[in-house]
């Protein structure tokens, strides 16, 4: 008899969808090459599934729920993924990205790395494998992280884009992240971003000192029916607020920050200064 090697269905995610694929799959009375069969798999990657040697995919988690009748169920396998690619998220996070995807107006500020939506996919590789050397993600969750990332700045690229205005701390672009080549790309994505009609971007330069308002990332959202959402977020939480109590102050800081950063010009002339070398 062949060694039948058992997963631990409480060792992770996806060792919890590995486990379930395989349950699910045996009540049927399929094997592996049965189940691949019906949904364009070999029986060599279910298996490798199911023992969390591969990880699954939104197609192949489609593809599953029309084989089991899931589709569009409580029992999806494709909810069953979307919860191992949110699973490295931070609470509140899935939805402002929902939010954001729809919003008319977009308004960014961060401290020591380029915000999301301004990054290069090198810069964006270059922090999630640092987070990898740090034991904090999986290389499978990095790698989910950098496609969220792609498919956030993809959601923005409409007939009529959103308004989409970025305050970064001056420390953002001081901080080297990558290569010498990835950091420089990034440097240049950033003036090619501020050249565009439906863009504005500022640096809050360190001489600001404690004119600054924030010191970690917000977001705020203009929605199309004119409401504004707010996103903030420390190293472990995120907290989404639409209470216009809360939210309002955080658009009268924003525009406080706005009135003491550089201009937008200004904020092109020390990017190139920065990339020459010069102070």
């Amino acid at each position: 008899m062949v060694n039948r090697k058992e997963v631990n269905p409480d060792g992770g995610p996806e060792a919890a969808y590995g486990a379930r694929l395989r349950r699910e799959r045996e009540a049927r009375g399929w094997k592996q090459d049965d189940l691949g069969g019906r949904i364009g798999y070999t029986g060599r990657h279910v298996s490798g599934v199911e023992l969390c040697h591969k990880s699954p995919t939104r197609k192949f988690s489609i593809a599953v729920d029309v084989a089991m009748n899931y589709t569009g169920t409580a029992d999806s396998f494709e909810r069953e993924w979307r919860k191992i690619k949110h699973g490295v998220l931070l609470q509140g996070f899935p939805e402002y990205v929902a939010l954001e995807g729809r919003a008319a107006e977009i308004r960014l500020f961060e401290v020591g790395v380029i915000p999301g939506l301004l990054q290069t996919r090198e810069y964006a590789e270059a922090l999630a494998r640092g987070a990898v050397d740090r034991g904090v993600m999986t290389p499978e969750q990095a790698d989910h992280r950098v496609s969220l990332l792609m498919e956030r700045q993809g959601a923005l690229l409409r007939t009529v884009p959103p308004m989409l205005i970025a305050v970064l701390d001056e420390s953002c672009i001081r901080r080297p992240i990558g290569s010498p080549a990835v950091m420089d790309a990034q440097l240049q994505y950033l003036v090619d971003f501020a050249a565009q009609s439906h863009t504005m971007l500022q640096i809050a330069p360190f001489s600001i000192g404690e004119q600054r308002p924030f010191d970690r990332l917000v977001n705020l959202l203009t929605l199309q029916d004119r409401s504004v959402v707010s996103y903030v977020e420390s190293e472990t939480q995120g907290h989404l607020d639409r209470e216009l109590s809360s939210v309002i102050p955080m658009v009268r800081a924003y525009h406080q920050l706005q009135a003491v950063s550089l201009s937008q010009t200004d904020t092109v002339d020390m990017i190139h200064q920065h990339r020459k070398g010069t102070p």
